[in-house]
């Protein structure tokens, strides 16, 4: 039922189309308050989908390939950004049974057990045994946490609220929003360089996602370069290989990444970038600002459709 219109939309050859999907987390079991994110049961319901309906690729493979123009019809690739401990422990499993490859983007500043800044204003309010958390102190008014619902507007508000401040002065806020909470110590989710290299020796590609993760154009020049830079070589050091292929923190075009970080990437000798902006790859795509797709449904029938639709979006952007 999918794969004609597939076939059709994402072709073989010059005219083909690369679709790339994009994850983060997947849980050992569904996470209360943020169902968006898919448990190991609803990853590999998803899995077999694409198992099924697409030639998958490394994503190295892929852009190489569609560049050329040998690209295989319903070509796709599958990448996870951050470097959570969950990708190898939990994800990997999952795409080694059904024989899928994916690229890791990893941000090097937060191994060996490191938890974002994100991630450590959502522990914190999750864990909060208070009702109401008045953070008024930091410009971000006063949030009831009397359900999980409560909880889950009070997080999404604070992260669109500081995601974009100066990398200090949201660091300063992070760590005065966890005061406020209650929220103890930060919690170990992301990987080891040992998990890193066992990604690898199972066959997985690796790409790089700076150090720290900030959004490049918080930040002067000279120290974007820097993230960019270092973060692809402590991954040469960790895998003793070459590191070729990069994603941007946050990925928004013009808004947290530029052209001018686009030409650093490149400068700095990786192959390919991918940013988050939505619809599918083609040969007029930028290698260095590549596109990418979010699989949130959680349906066959609208999975399948919105992968459909993200494959025509492309057609009409190029037309």
């Amino acid at each position: 039922m999918i794969r004609f219109p597939l076939s059709i939309t994402s072709p073989s050859g010059r005219h083909g189309r690369l679709s790339i999907l994009i994850f983060h987390r997947v849980l050992p079991k569904a996470d209360p308050l943020f169902p968006d994110l898919p448990s190991v049961a609803d990853f590999e319901e998803r899995m077999r989908w694409v198992a099924a309906w697409f030639n998958v690729l490394p994503l190295q493979q892929a852009v190489e390939r569609l560049f050329e123009g040998s690209i295989p019809a319903r070509a796709l690739a599958i990448t996870f950004d951050d470097g959570y401990a969950d990708n190898e422990q939990v994800a990997a499993p999952v795409l080694r049974k059904y024989g899928l490859c994916s690229t890791f983007f990893v941000s090097t500043g937060f191994l060996d057990g490191g938890c974002m800044w994100n991630d450590r204003v959502i522990e914190a309010v999750r864990a909060c045994a208070k009702d109401r958390l008045d953070l008024s102190a930091f410009g971000l008014g006063v949030y009831l946490l009397d359900s999980a619902p409560a909880r889950r507007r009070c997080i999404d508000d604070i992260l669109k609220r500081i995601k974009h401040l100066k990398q200090g002065e949201r660091d300063a806020t992070t760590r005065g929003i966890v005061s406020a909470a209650d929220g103890g110590h930060a919690p170990a989710l992301m990987m080891t360089p040992q998990q890193v290299r066992s990604l690898r020796n199972m066959g997985m590609e690796i790409g790089a996602h700076t150090q720290t993760h900030p959004i490049l154009t918080r930040l002067r020049p000279d120290a974007a370069l820097a993230e960019i830079r270092e973060g692809k070589t402590e991954l040469e050091a960790i895998l003793d290989e070459p590191v070729e292929l990069f994603a941007y923190p946050n990925g928004v075009p013009g808004q947290d990444y530029s052209a001018v970080h686009a030409e650093m990437v490149r400068s700095c000798g990786f192959k390919a970038a991918v940013s988050t902006a939505s619809g599918a790859a083609s040969t007029r795509s930028d290698r260095y600002q590549l596109p990418r797709f979010t699989p949130w449904d959680r349906t066959r029938l609208r999975f399948g459709a919105r992968l459909l639709l993200n494959l025509r979006q492309t057609e009409a952007m190029a037309a």
